[in-house]
C-alpha cells in the first residue's frame, strides 16, 4: 500500500512520536509510507531520524490555502490511505478529498480524550473517515457517543512502544552518566502543558520533607517558566531538575525511583507512561482518558484523583517507606508492558485498519 500521513501540529511530544514510530513500523513490513507536515513543524525536522519520508504542506491553519495545497498532493500522487491525526489536517483531507473524483481512503487517529464537537459538521468529518483509531477503548466509546458514527468503524489501537530500547536498566550506571545525585528520585516525563499536572507534582512534592529527595522533569513547553517559579516559590528549586528535551529518554526513566503523571485531562494513553512501565518503574498517575486501561490501581501502578497534590503527595509518600511494594508494582508494570504494549503489536493493527480500508 501507499499510506500518507498527515500532522498539521508544530509542537512535540506523543502524539508526534507515535505518527512517526507507527510509519516507520508499517514502512518496514513493505509499503511506501511518508508524512505531509508544516515545513517548521517539529515532526517534519524530525521523520529523517525515523527513516520517513516527508512532504512539506502549509496545513498548520484550516485556511484555503492549505485546502488547496492538500488537494494538490492528493491529486497528484495515488494513495491508497490518507491517515490523519490532528483536527486541522483532518478537516483539510477531508474537504480535500470531497473535490477529488478519485479518492483515498481516509483513516482518522484521534489521540486525545477532549470532547468532540457535538455539530452536523464534525459528524460529517467523522463519516468521511473509512475508519478511526483511538488511543484507548475509553477513548472509543467517546468517539462513538459524541459523533454517532457506527461503532464497528472506530478501533481502540494503543501506541506500541520499543521494548528493545525501554526496559530496566542499571540505575547507578543511568545516574551516573547523567550527572544526577544518589538521591531517592521521582521523575516525570511529559510536554510541559498545564493538563500534564507539573504544577500539582511541584506541590506534592514540596509537602515531602526528605532532603534525599529529587524531582526530575524530562521535557519542555509552554509552562516551564512558569513551573521553574513555582518551583522557586515553593522553596524546592534546589531539589529539581528541568532537564529539558531530550533525544533518548530511557536512560532518564532507568535513573529513576518512582514515575509520575499527574494529569488531569485530554489523555489518551500517554506514551511516555507506558515507557516508564516498559523500564519496569513503579508509576504514580490519574484515571484521565484512557489511562485507566494500562494502570490497574494496586496491581500495575497507582492512581490519584486528578488536581489533587494532597493525594498524589499521600500516594509518593506511602511508596517512599515501602520498597517491597515498590518492587512488586514495578514488576507488575514491566509484565504488563511486555503483554500489550509492543511496537510491532500497534503496527499488526495499523495495518489491519489500512488493509481494510483500502
Amino acid at each position: 500500500m501507499r499510506i500518507l500521513h498527515t500532522e498539521s501540529s508544530l509542537g512535540w511530544g506523543g502524539q508526534e512520536i507515535r505518527v512517526l514510530t507507527e510509519a516507520r513500523g508499517v514502512a518496514r513490513r513493505g509499503h511506501e509510507v511518508a508524512i505531509a507536515a508544516p515545513a517548521q513543524s517539529r515532526i517534519y525536522a524530525a521523520a529523517p531520524d525515523y527513516g520517513v519520508p516527508r512532504i512539506a504542506l502549509p496545513i498548520a491553519r484550516k485556511n484555503a490555502g492549505g485546502l488547496l495545497a492538500a488537494r494538490s498532493q492528493l491529486a497528484g500522487t495515488r494513495y491508497d490511505v490518507v491517515n490523519t491525526h490532528s483536527s486541522t489536517d483532518s478537516w483539510l483531507v477531508a474537504l480535500a478529498c470531497a473535490l477529488l473524483r478519485e479518492r483515498p481512503a481516509i483513516v482518522r487517529t484521534r489521540h486525545i480524550s477532549a470532547p468532540v464537537p457535538r455539530n452536523a459538521a464534525t459528524r460529517w468529518l467523522y463519516r468521511q473517515a473509512v475508519h478511526t483509531v483511538t488511543t484507548g477503548e475509553r477513548l472509543r466509546r467517546q468517539v462513538v457517543e459524541e459523533t454517532g458514527v457506527d461503532a464497528s468503524r472506530v478501533t481502540s489501537i494503543p501506541t506500541g512502544i520499543d521494548l528493545e530500547r525501554f526496559r530496566p536498566g542499571d540505575r547507578t550506571a543511568a545516574r551516573a552518566a547523567l550527572g544526577l545525585p544518589p538521591a531517592f528520585i521521582v521523575g516525570i516525563v511529559a510536554t510541559l502543558r498545564s493538563w500534564k499536572g507539573h504544577g500539582h507534582l511541584l506541590e506534592a512534592f514540596a509537602g515531602l520533607a526528605r532532603e534525599d529527595l529529587q524531582l526530575v522533569i524530562v521535557g519542555d513547553g509552554p509552562q516551564r517558566e512558569a513551573l521553574e517559579a513555582k518551583a522557586a516559590s515553593l522553596g524546592i528549586a534546589p531539589r529539581v531538575r528541568f532537564a529539558g528535551n531530550q533525544r533518548d529518554v530511557a536512560p532518564w526513566l532507568q535513573a529513576m525511583d518512582l514515575f509520575c503523571l499527574p494529569s488531569y485531562a485530554n489523555e489518551g494513553v500517554p506514551q511516555a507512561l507506558a515507557q516508564a512501565m516498559a523500564c519496569g518503574l513503579p508509576v504514580i498517575s490519574t484515571p484521565v482518558g484512557s489511562i485507566d486501561e494500562l494502570v490497574d490501581d494496586g496491581r500495575t501502578g497507582v492512581l490519584v484523583p486528578p488536581s489533587d497534590p494532597a493525594a498524589l503527595r499521600g500516594a509518593i509518600a506511602a511508596l517512599l517507606g515501602d520498597e517491597a511494594r515498590r518492587k512488586a508494582l514495578g514488576e507488575a508494570a514491566l509484565l504488563e508492558a511486555r503483554a500489550r504494549l509492543g511496537e510491532d503489536t500497534m503496527v499488526d493493527a495499523m495495518i489491519r485498519v489500512f488493509t481494510a480500508a483500502a
